[in-house]
């Protein structure tokens, strides 16, 4: 299962680096993978310190942290 996460927390970054900013929602239906597979990539990636996660009303906007 770590594994998966870590492909998924990969597949999440790809696409900040990218767009630099999504929701959960938006990740959900762009990536077609299980929301507590993304929710444990996120904290994968937030552990680590590469992105900000910040409460969006009903949903989380996630953003890439920006190099120093």
């Amino acid at each position: 299962m770590i594994t998966e996460i870590g492909i998924v927390a990969g597949e999440i970054w790809q696409y900040l680096e990218k767009y630099n900013e999504t929701t959960l929602e938006k990740l959900i239906e762009i990536t077609g993978r299980d929301r507590d597979l993304l929710i444990m990539g996120l904290g994968w990636l937030a552990r680590e310190g590469h992105i900000i996660l910040s409460k969006k009303d009903k949903d989380y906007k996630i953003v890439l942290r920006k190099k120093d």
